[in-house]
């Protein structure tokens, strides 16, 4: 990699994603470096599934590369791979839906003695059971810090609409996870 690239902004090597091919090789290798990581996680939190975000993660980043050369535009290019990342995301839910209800899930999760690993796994199931918009207003802004008017741009929904799914995503995950905190707190 070229140590040039790393002193440009993700704005400057965006543009150079349409210029030559070495320049967009070493360009795109930078942002890819930069955002890899926080793109992949937000698809395997939203698939919960290892294979599932792979797949989505590479085609996000071959669409990333398509959209450049044909949009040569941006304001965010975090922003841009975000939304991209998440219109496949939303194709995903869509093609693998899968419905568990909440009793069949209280049913099979009824343990006891959690440690805090079983706690963030319990999260992470709890994500699961949110419906796609609660679940994605949530890993933007709680696992990624996006802010409201950014999760807002990215979605084209009013900032109002997305405060209001962040706050129910926080009530259904606490509202799921109730048993287990009270069984928790009874067992120490």
């Amino acid at each position: 990699m070229d140590k040039k690239y790393s002193k440009y902004s993700d704005l400057e090597l965006f543009n150079l994603l349409s210029g030559t091919q070495s320049d967009a090789e070493l360009a795109f290798g930078e942002l890819y470096s930069r955002y890899s990581q926080k793109i992949y996680a937000y698809c395997l939190r939203v698939t919960g599934n290892k294979e599932d975000a792979n797949d989505i993660f590479q085609e996000t980043f071959c669409n990333f590369f398509n959209t450049a050369k044909s949009k040569p535009e941006t304001t965010s290019v975090s922003g841009l791979m975000i939304t991209i990342a998440r219109n496949l995301c939303i194709n995903y839910t869509r093609s693998k839906k899968v419905h568990i209800d909440l009793e069949e899930y209280n049913l099979q999760t009824n343990d006891t003695g959690y440690e805090q690993k079983e706690l963030l796994d319990l999260i992470s199931n709890a994500l699961e059971l949110l419906e796609f918009e609660y679940k994605d207003a949530f890993i933007l802004r709680q696992y990624h810090g996006f802010s409201y008017k950014e999760i807002a741009e990215i979605t084209n929904a009013p900032e109002s609409t997305i405060r209001n799914r962040f706050w129910r995503a926080k009530e259904k995950i606490k509202e799921i996870l109730a048993p287990y905190l009270h069984e928790i707190s009874n067992n120490k």
